[in-house]
């Protein structure tokens, strides 16, 4: 293979990770790359998430160029890869995660705190959604779509006083001047595999990839994500979810909130790592814990 066709979303985000695994791919292999743009679900969408189909609509159409072969290997948010496995792919690679915190872009510098009463929060993610009004009932919380100057451009002078965003996506984009509070992810847990990336390939490619894994943010995001799974609860559903390793222990805690952020379930469990299946372990004792407090309840799945 003389060139690796990597495949991305067009937007300046996905273009941008899509870059930087690509630059680190050749780094530890020495093989050329080339990116390839795909139009998504999600990109022709302006429906919020919630009712168009949560984050699977911006992965289809790039699992779908790579099961037909018109690239070699396809990059997401992995937040955005439905948890069900395919029959044809498998994620080869999971590279070290960035930060995974929310961050809130408020006027004025101001942070949760000290926005206003009646102050106008934007964001599309349903978790986010339910957090804002756990923590700030009084807030106005607007449902919106769009790409991040998009979601931006809307803070005042816009019809906003501030949205939240992904700590990793500003980052990566080098907008931190923007960020006028990051939001701690203990105290406010983010969605599952927020701030990793997953590398897909054709099952059989892993050797294409596989250097660039790195096996704690593995075993953190499995964990977060396997419990996404036994919940049955969706890309989009107000779960959020905190997974560390550290001192030979990998550590995690899930919340599920009702939308209207009246109700919060938490549950936290920690077993050893490494250890083959540290993450399925850890997540099902989270996960059957909050199916005992009523989870399936919040977010519709089944007990």
């Amino acid at each position: 293979m003389t060139t690796l066709r990597i495949g991305t979303r067009g937007s300046a985000l996905a273009l941008t990770q899509t870059g930087m695994v690509a630059d680190d791919l050749s780094d530890a292999t020495g093989v050329k790359t080339e990116l390839v743009t795909i139009t998504t679900d999600g990109d022709r969408s302006n429906e919020p998430l919630s009712r168009a189909g949560g984050g699977g609509l911006f992965t289809g159409a790039l699992r779908d160029a790579l099961v037909e072969g018109r690239c070699d290997v396809i990059v997401h948010s992995l937040k955005d890869l439905p948890t069900a496995p395919h029959e044809q792919l498998v994620v080869a690679a999971i590279p070290a995660r960035e930060d995974p915190r929310d961050a809130l872009c408020a006027r004025d510098d101001l942070t949760l705190e000290t926005l206003p009463e009646g102050a106008r929060v934007g964001t599309g993610s349903p978790r986010r959604m339910a957090q804002l009004r756990a923590k700030r009932p009084d807030l106005v919380v607007v449902d919106i779509r769009g790409n991040v100057d998009t979601r931006l451009g809307r803070v005042a002078p816009g019809d906003l006083d501030a949205v939240v965003l992904a700590a990793a996506g500003l980052r990566r984009l080098g907008r931190t001047d923007v960020v006028t509070e990051y939001l701690d992810a203990d105290r406010w847990p983010t969605a599952p595999g927020q701030g990793a990336l997953a590398i897909e390939v054709r099952r059989g490619d892993e050797d294409l990839v596989s250097r660039l894994d790195h096996a704690e943010t593995r075993a953190a995001v499995e964990a977060e994500r396997e419990v996404l799974a036994i919940l049955e609860a969706g890309c989009s559903a107000p779960l959020g979810a905190r997974a560390v390793v550290d001192a030979g222990l990998l550590l995690l805690s899930a919340s599920v909130y009702s939308l209207d952020g009246t109700t919060v379930l938490t549950s936290s469990h920690a077993t050893t790592w490494p250890d083959a299946d540290a993450s399925s372990d850890v997540a099902a004792a989270v996960a059957r814990e909050l199916l005992d407090a009523g989870a399936a309840g919040l977010t519709g799945a089944r007990p």
